[in-house]
């Protein structure tokens, strides 16, 4: 959070930043608790809908914060459009690559100005550190990145770095896996009688399927479900054997969570309500393990959920 924090700060006392309204718990925290104190006005969007964001942008804009899919409807926005839009009124855009991690997609390639991976996820992969990185597009706007978290004393630890450095080695190893794993899970869930709905972007039936895969070259590893049940959706986390009841994701461990109750508890029911966040929202950060044993897991937690 120190390094988004720190872009933040790049926006002055009456500036506005139109952001994702499907992002992080943390980044929504962020954005809806602290930020506005300073004197910044918060413009909340859905960014996956161009004409919505296209609206929202104004003359006081200095920048537009997206993330793409978003954590953990997985939506998709059109990140080369938005940038065009920003840029076009003065504006810088930030894409949170968190769930997507470097080997899956390239945001300043596709027009961002500044991407942000949480380095606790895919880069060091380990669950063993809490880092961030932010890249830049521009001498300039570096050098403003830098001051600030040098004045700010936000740098990372050296061993927290070499931590990351560590993690890079088989950052694309890992990912691939995790992915083909995730792609599997999501088709095995989409056909069981028990879940209502799969959330990512891998699968064909999705909205933002092509878009996607336009701007990226996978879906990751980290997909949510509806079983239109609170009570199921508490049994699967809580009964499953190989997965780690846990917010984070991006770790060679699967991980599994309940949105409503844990990373996204901060933001009111009434606003998760209205963003499509259902208390039954079931996320998995799906890990290297055997996929077979995964499968069966998430199965026999279904098959013996309440009815």
């Amino acid at each position: 959070m120190a390094a988004l924090a720190s872009v933040t700060h790049l926006v002055g006392t009456g500036g506005e930043i139109v952001a994702g309204d499907d992002i992080y718990g943390g980044s929504d925290r962020l954005l809806s608790r602290v930020t506005p104190k300073t004197g910044v006005v918060i413009k909340r969007v859905n960014t996956s809908n161009v004409h919505e964001v296209a609206s929202a942008i104004g003359p006081q804009t200095k920048l537009v914060w997206l993330e793409s899919p978003t954590n953990p409807r997985q939506l998709i926005s059109d990140i080369r459009k938005i940038a065009e839009i920003a840029h076009s009124h003065g504006a810088f855009m930030l894409v949170d690559n968190s769930i997507m991690s470097p080997v899956l997609s390239q945001p300043l390639e596709l027009g961002a100005d500044i991407v942000m991976h949480s380095a606790t996820k895919f880069i060091a992969g380990h669950s063993d550190l809490m880092a961030g990185v932010l890249v830049v597009k521009g001498e300039s706007l570096a050098r403003d990145l830098y001051f600030l978290q040098n004045a700010e004393g936000s740098g990372l630890a050296p061993f927290d770095c070499w931590l990351c450095l560590r993690g890079i080695k088989t950052m694309s190893l890992r990912v691939e896996k995790q992915q083909q794993n995730a792609q599997k899970i999501a088709e095995f869930l989409q056909s069981h009688p028990r879940v209502k709905k799969v959330n990512y972007a891998g699968l064909p039936g999705h909205p933002g399927h092509d878009l996607h895969y336009s701007q990226a070259r996978g879906a990751g590893s980290v997909l949510s479900f509806l079983t239109g049940s609170l009570a199921l959706s508490k049994h699967i986390v809580e009964t499953t054997k190989y997965f780690s009841i846990t917010v984070s994701f991006g770790s060679v461990k699967s991980l599994i969570s309940m949105p409503c109750f844990m990373s996204h508890a901060s933001i009111p029911a009434a606003v998760r309500e209205a963003r499509g966040l259902t208390e039954d929202l079931v996320r998995i950060s799906v890990g290297i393990e055997d996929v077979n044993d995964l499968i069966a897991d998430l199965d026999h937690a279904l098959r013996t959920g309440p009815l």
